[in-house]
């Protein structure tokens, strides 16, 4: 294995309003999906990382230059959702089951995330 990834507080910064993004989104289709009636389906951490990765491709292809982020970084961030994955997805396992019965999509992608974060600054100060 290779130097940790470091991202710059800016990156981290634009990471974290892309993920913000994406549990916004979840909370307004449970409330779409419970206005009719729908029960959401289960949502996992591996989802939440997909879903991240997907908006990335797409913000890097329409914005990426313009806001400053790496050309490696949808490739770092996919190397290091890969990862990530096992300790974030026990994390997120964990807090669910104290939450009870009731998760939907926003609390998987917020957990999920915060857990992200966390992972990445820990690597960047050495702690990982």
């Amino acid at each position: 294995m290779g130097e940790p990834i470091a991202f710059s507080g800016h990156v981290i910064g634009l990471l974290k309003e892309y993920m913000r993004d994406l549990v916004d989104q979840a909370a307004q289709e449970r409330q779409s999906q419970e206005q009719f009636g729908f029960t959401p389906l289960s949502y996992r951490p591996d989802q939440a990382f997909s879903d991240l990765l997907a908006l990335l491709d797409d913000r890097i292809e329409s914005e990426g230059l313009q806001v400053g982020l790496p050309n490696t970084f949808l490739h770092d961030m996919w190397s290091l959702c890969n990862e990530a994955l096992p300790p974030v997805a026990d994390r997120v396992w964990l807090e669910l089951n104290l939450d009870g019965p009731s998760i939907g999509n926003a609390r998987v992608r917020e957990l999920t995330y915060r857990f992200l974060i966390e992972f990445i600054e820990s690597r960047s100060q050495g702690r990982h």
